[in-house]
């Protein structure tokens, strides 16, 4: 058997004909979780999974592009179909797009999901920024400091995004730099009329301070006064979130 290919493994047995196309995506999924397919393994071939399987090759064909548009799978012609390495960005589309869809979601809730990831962030940055990061970061809050001074409420809105995503940098943590940035698209609207209307209220002092006390609690690892210091930034006190 060649170097990272699959030889018989548990996964590779009947499943019966209830939702083919879905289950044959969790014998896949399982077999990942319980590592019986590795990062970089190769798959059987179409023919071999559905003759495993008891299924017919389009229900094959069909999972496999699935696990493909997630970022789980790598197809790499003529060599085949192997499992990815390493984390993509387009496996957070389904849950990105899952969260979107909810009709039960509300606005309270993304604040409260917004308020748990950003401190989780702001947590491990306090406790692992470097000094490299820590330059990163305050050039970027240079950056956003002449954007709010500019008054342009879209070149703000990037440098906000930008100076959030050096905070998550110096978390080192990829994984949850990867949901902080999805929760940062989530609440793209929210924080654009945050910034807006902060900016048309005159208060883009306040805006610039609530930054750079979020770049001082880094540096100085001022864990006390840290959830506040978030919170406060939000500006939820003002009223920004009304249109």
């Amino acid at each position: 058997m060649a170097a990272g290919e699959v030889g018989e493994k548990s996964f590779l047995r009947p499943i019966d004909n209830t939702s083919v196309v879905q289950q044959v995506i969790d014998r896949l999924t399982y077999a990942m979780i319980y590592k019986e397919l590795r990062p970089g393994d190769k798959l059987p071939t179409e023919m071999e999974l559905a003759a495993s399987f008891g299924v017919g090759r389009n229900s094959i064909r069909e999972a496999i592009k699935i696990l493909v548009s997630f970022g789980v799978l790598d197809i790499r012609r003529p060599e085949g179909t192997f499992v990815a390495s390493g984390f993509s960005d387009k496996m957070i589309n389904p849950l990105l797009y899952g969260i979107i869809l909810d009709q039960s979601d509300s606005i309270d809730s993304l604040k409260e999901l917004r308020e748990w990831v950003d401190f989780g962030i702001l947590e491990l940055a306090m406790d692992k920024a470097k000094s490299e990061d820590l330059f990163h970061l305050q050039e970027k809050l240079r950056k956003l400091t002449k954007e709010i001074d500019g008054g342009n409420v879209e070149k703000v809105f990037i440098a906000d995004d930008e100076f959030h995503e050096a905070i998550s940098a110096a978390a080192h943590n990829s994984l949850l730099g990867q949901i902080a940035r999805l929760v940062r698209t989530l609440t793209s609207e929210m924080r654009m009329t945050t910034i807006r209307n902060m900016i048309q209220f005159g208060k883009n002092d306040e805006l610039k301070k609530a930054h750079e006390n979020l770049f001082n609690v880094i540096k100085l690892k001022k864990d006390d006064a840290a959830r506040q210091m978030l919170v406060d930034g939000y500006f939820y006190r003002y009223k920004v979130l009304h249109k």
